[in-house]
């Protein structure tokens, strides 16, 4: 039995915004009793090690947890099958009154099962190029957001309303941050790109590698390449093209660590270039020059998913992309006001203070 279940059971990149209302959480309600569910070693390190001795927390095993010798904290771990998973963890949870979590998927066990176990979902993502259609998102007693956009989005796809609570961006209250910023050869501008890891909306299957190719060769650049953890899962040619760049002096490439998704890079870059990854949104929580990459010549004027492309310069041929990210930094000034609107829509409040909204939200679900 217990009061709150955390659930920790996906890819390093939702740690960041689940951990911080845990934290949360069991500092301001010390007398509740809170599960913490994990599906690998690696989560039971890393959280455990943050989380240290509380004695109302209990670091709890998911089935098919996974034992990975010598795997280095923070690395996205191999996961177990998540559904089997699910199904094997459900009757545990029967005695929880309220379950969170920041992944859609065990928003499965409301959805097909009976329970009287209350689910919270925290919406992980950012920005306007979300899946907001799905009827697992209508099975949570409450779904915590960032902003009121993303209530208004919710609202229009079937969720109730009165079921969503808007606390500000969670992961801007995440403490644990590695704060990695590579070592370069020289003083260069730093220039981040991340590609997105789904092929419909990435720039990395059309133009990626000869986009890093252009950028080194110009000489122009310090270059953080740290794309999406999941885009190596859709193209495992990745670590053969990253082997390529090792021992260069003007470039860090980053496929595994907890650095990618922190939020280390976003903070360490001068410029950035994407697709339509939500990384720009928390880059933008500091407004800095914008060049995105559109190879497949989207018409994206008018469509609110591509909202993140009104905050610079979009690239349609590969052979302007070097003006256009030497111009970027003159041209700053003209998309700063768009730059601020997008973030302050997307990411809402991002003073630290959302983990504690978001306790306060689970704590009203808990009372009723």
């Amino acid at each position: 039995m217990s009061d709150v279940a955390f659930l920790f059971l996906g890819e390093t990149l939702l740690i960041p915004h689940l951990f911080p209302v845990l934290d949360a959480l069991t500092a301001a309600a010390p007398e509740l009793t809170v599960d913490v569910w994990v599906a690998t070693s690696m989560h039971e390190a890393l959280i455990g090690g943050w989380l240290g001795e509380r004695a109302n927390v209990r670091l709890r095993r998911a089935p098919g947890y996974r034992q990975l010798e010598d795997w280095p904290a923070g690395r996205n771990p191999p996961l177990p099958a998540k559904l089997p998973l699910l199904a094997r963890l459900a009757p545990r949870l029967l005695g929880t009154k309220v379950v969170v979590s920041a992944e859609q998927t065990s928003l499965w066990i409301p959805t097909l099962l009976p329970t009287r176990a209350q689910y919270v979902n925290i919406l992980h993502g950012a920005g306007s190029m979300m899946n907001r259609d799905d009827r697992r998102r209508r099975a949570a007693a409450l779904t915590i957001v960032a902003a009121e956009r993303e209530r208004t989005a919710l609202a229009a796809h079937g969720v109730d309303p009165a079921r969503i609570a808007v606390t500000g961006y969670i992961k801007a209250g995440f403490r644990q941050r590695a704060f990695a910023t590579p070592a370069f050869a020289k003083s260069r501008p730093v220039l981040l790109y991340a590609p997105h890891w789904q092929r419909h909306r990435s720039s990395w299957w059309d133009w990626g590698e000869a986009a890093v190719h252009a950028i080194l060769a110009s000489g122009a650049y310090n270059l953080i390449f740290a794309p999406h953890q999941r885009l190596v899962e859709k193209a495992p040619e990745l670590r053969t093209f990253a082997a390529t760049l090792a021992e260069r002096g003007d470039v860090h490439v980053d496929l595994d660590s907890f650095a990618m998704v922190d939020g280390s890079y976003t903070a360490a870059a001068d410029l950035y270039l994407g697709d339509t990854s939500s990384q720009v949104v928390e880059y933008l929580m500091r407004p800095r020059p914008c060049v995105f990459l559109d190879p497949r010549g989207v018409a994206w004027a008018g469509d609110p998913s591509y909202d993140m492309w009104k905050a610079g310069e979009v690239v349609t041929d590969l052979d302007t992309l070097l003006p256009a990210l030497e111009r970027a930094p003159a041209l700053h000034p003209q998309f700063e006001p768009a730059q601020r609107a997008f973030a302050a829509e997307s990411l809402g409040e991002v003073s630290g203070a959302a983990p504690m909204r978001a306790a306060e939200a689970i704590l009203g679900v808990l009372r009723n």
